[in-house]
């Protein structure tokens, strides 16, 4: 059976897929250096991507990318973004509530799920980056996915609390499942120890306002409650299947 989000389905394409540059050699910017850096873990994995690497491929000296990006860490948080932004632009994906919120998780998962496979060598970074936000539980680097989708269900009428649970349970369950499917197609999902990883450093959160208010929430540890009824909820699925 043909999994329908596998590149290979969809025109060997990641949707959408990444800016790159035509025709002749594009000036040197941070857009093109995120890009040349995603596409050089696609090929070759985290571990082959150094500064001089990276220079390699964009044909400059690897002390130029400091000029548009101050470090690896401020790198590897850029690929993050860029790649989960992605989820924006994939016309499969309705990151508000105009269809509902059953259907909103379940196009919002399957974007994920697609831009898992299409970047399985980048996926383990956005599980395993320090958060923007270092107080949510659990963490996610993306305060836009994060401020959408509480927002969105805030919309479908979910409380402040119901909402917050709902991003829990949901990333929870979403990237740990992913995290093994990349693994078992072969990708390394240890935590990157190259370099020295810095705290990240406080975030204004005005472009976020309900993350913002939900804070206190958020930094809530929820662990034991989210795994006790995530498993509740397989069990009866589960006894649904034995009834067949």
């Amino acid at each position: 059976m043909v999994d329908p989000h596998a590149p290979s389905a969809r025109g060997a394409v990641a949707p959408p897929p990444l800016a790159s540059e035509s025709g002749g050699r594009a000036p040197l910017d941070r857009g093109r250096i995120i890009a040349t850096a995603i596409d050089l873990v696609d090929r070759q994995g985290l571990k082959a991507l150094t500064m001089r690497r990276l220079g390699d491929d964009l044909g400059v000296e690897g002390m130029a990318i400091y000029h548009h990006i101050p470090g690896r860490e401020a790198l590897l948080d850029g690929i993050v973004e860029t790649v989960i932004d992605q989820l924006y632009a994939d016309p499969d994906v309705h990151m508000n509530d105009d269809v509902g919120w059953q259907e909103f998780l379940l196009r919002l998962a399957h974007g994920v799920r697609r831009i898992a496979l299409a970047h399985p060598e980048v996926f383990p970074l956005v599980c395993t980056r320090p958060p923007a936000a270092p107080w949510v539980r659990p963490p996610l680097r993306s305060l836009r996915w994060m401020e959408s989708f509480l927002a969105t269900l805030q919309r479908c009428g979910f409380r402040d609390v119901a909402a917050v649970k709902a991003y829990q349970i949901f990333s929870s369950y979403l990237l740990g499942a992913l995290l093994l499917e990349v693994a078992h197609r072969g990708v390394d999902i240890g935590p990157v120890t190259e370099g020295d990883v810095e705290a990240p450093p406080a975030t204004d959160l005005a472009e976020y306002p309900t993350l913002k208010r939900l804070q206190q929430e958020m930094s809530q540890e929820r662990g034991a409650e989210i795994f006790a009824e995530s498993l509740e909820v397989l069990i009866d699925h589960l006894e649904h299947l034995g009834k067949k």
